[in-house]
Formats: C-alpha cells, structure tokens, sequence
C-alpha cells in the first residue's frame, strides 16, 4: 500500500461501491481551429514587437519557423489517426500541437516528436548552403532562425522535443527516473534562460516544477489503482462509470485545497464537475507499446546526432 489517500465507501465484488451515477459527457467543443491560431499568430507577433523592438521581417521569419515545426507535428499525428489534433500557439513563449489516441508505439511516438524539428533543420541547413556565396541578409536570418529554433528545441530537457524524445525512448513508464529527467530539466533550462538573457522564459522551469508536483501525486493515485486493479491505461470514453467515480474520490482526497467544499465518496455531480472530468482524464495514461529494437533505437540515436552535428558543419564550412 503506498502512502496515497484513498477512498473508503468500497463494498462491491471489486471492493468499491458502485455509484449510481453514470459518469459524465465529455464534450469536445465545436472551434474553428484556423480563425483561433490566426488570432494567436498574430497576437504573438504584436507582443513580439512591442516587447522586443524587432523588425517586421525578422517577426515574419520567426512566426514561419513555428509554423512549419508544428505543422510537422501536426501532419505526422494525422498521418498515425490521432483524434482532436490541435495546435496552441503561446504568445511569447512558443507553440505545441495535441492530439488524441490510445494505443501508440515507440515509433509512432518517436516520429511524431522528430517530425517538428527535423523539417526546420533540414530547412534552415539547405537555406544556409544555398547562401554560402550570395551572403544575403535576409536569407541568412531566415536560416538561423529554422536552425536556432528547431536545434535549441532538441536539447535533451523537458518539455522540449528533445526532452520528450529521450524519454520516450529510454523511460516513459519509470516515474522515478521521469521525475529525476525533470528536475534536471529544470536546473538546465533554469540556467540556461538565466546565461542568455531570456528572462522571460524563466516561466517555463517554473511550470515544470508544478506539473512534476502535480504528477507525483498522480503517480501515488496510479499506485492505488494499479494495486485495486483498476485499468487506467484506457480513454475517458472506455473509462467504466464506477471507475471513474472511484479516480474523482482519489482527485478529490489528494488535491483537498483545489476542491474545498467537495467530498470524496459523495457521487454527485458538483458545478466544476467539468474540471474534475478533466482532473480525472489526465490520471488516465497512454498505453504505449515498446516496439523498437536495437537496429532501430541506434538509427533514431544517430539521426538525433546528426540534426546537431550537421548545422554545426555547415556553419563551419561557410562562415
């Protein structure tokens, strides 16, 4: 028994009671995904301009640069049958596509995460090449923000792609080594951001902190679970009604300052009950299926080298 609160009306054959409630809808909301990253783009680039001074054309480069890296991620999910892919661009800070699907395999997954970078480095390394006599300024602005952008977003910390890449080759199913990878993904990016100025970014280490303390607990309520045999390698859609039931009473024991006034073992539906169905969704997790051998584990490892030693090359070689 691990060290989670948990629930005590149980008195069915699993050892919980049953409610008498169905689970709630999950809605999916009706949005025009186009109109709503227009208005992100082009609030980033306002934001961009009055906070750096930068000029239109330096802007446009850098808004291109993203929309190509997450178009990759965007076209790669389709191409595998993710559902609800979605792209959210944050003003400032950056951009990152979601997407939907429950069975998914190291290799889909590695795919999807080098579909966004990769495109831009490829970009970026040809743009330079091309360049290499004509030394025009505009293009060569255009090439390091492909290879900037995209090789700085491969560094080996999360949540970067980079980040998400190493551990979804070497330990997406160990919580204990997925938490030490996080807090030196802190300290990494903390000093980072701090050497180079962009204090702004600060905000990023600080949001890691949170989820990694918001999925530490988590991870005691997946104990739980796992001990009570409770499947949560599921979707909300498959999620039984007395299961669901039972994850919103270890929300609610285990996260008691968000939900104060709602009680554990009281199985009605309350006014943020919303909020709780998403709380209790992300309890829920993938099942991933580990599928790549050595062959191709040492070729994604050295496709991985490649997308840094090759830019470093070219900018060798033609400045």
């Amino acid at each position: 028994m691990t060290d989670v609160n948990e629930p005590e009306n149980r008195n069915d054959a699993t050892g919980y009671r049953s409610s008498s409630l169905p689970k709630p809808v999950l809605v999916q909301k009706q949005e025009n995904i186009l109109r709503r990253s227009l208005i992100s783009l082009l609030i980033y680039a306002l934001l961009f301009y009055f906070f750096f001074d930068q000029n239109v054309v330096y802007i446009a480069s850098i808004l291109l640069v993203i929309i190509v890296h997450e178009m990759g991620h965007f076209f790669a999910m389709q191409l595998f049958r993710y559902s609800n892919v979605k792209i959210f661009i944050i003003p400032l800070l950056g951009a990152f596509t979601t997407g939907k699907k429950q069975q998914v395999s190291q290799s889909q997954l590695s795919i999807i995460i080098l579909a966004g970078p990769i495109p831009g480095i490829i970009i970026g390394s040809l743009l330079l090449w091309l360049n290499r006599y004509q030394h025009n300024e505009t293009m060569t602005m255009l090439s390091y923000s492909f290879l900037f952008i995209n090789v700085l977003n491969l560094l080996p910390f999360f949540p970067l792609d980079g980040g998400r890449l190493v551990e979804a080759l070497f330990f997406r199913d160990n919580h204990t080594l997925r938490l030490v990878f996080g807090i030196l993904s802190i300290i990494a990016l903390g000093l980072i951001f701090l050497i180079s100025g962009s204090f702004l970014l600060l905000i990023i280490p600080v949001m890691i902190a949170l989820d990694l303390k918001n999925e530490r607990r988590h991870e005691k309520i997946r104990d739980y679970l796992r001990q009570e045999k409770i499947n949560y390698l599921t979707d909300y859609e498959n999620l039984p009604d007395q299961d669901y039931w039972l994850i919103r009473d270890c929300v609610l024991l285990n996260f008691p300052k968000k939900y104060q006034g709602i009680s554990a073992g009281n199985h009605e539906y309350s006014l943020i009950e919303p909020v709780l169905l998403q709380h209790v969704s992300s309890i829920l997790k993938v099942n991933l299926r580990f599928d790549l051998k050595v062959i191709p584990l040492v070729l994604l490892i050295l496709l991985y080298l490649a997308a840094f030693l090759v830019p470093l090359f070219l900018y060798l070689n033609y400045h």
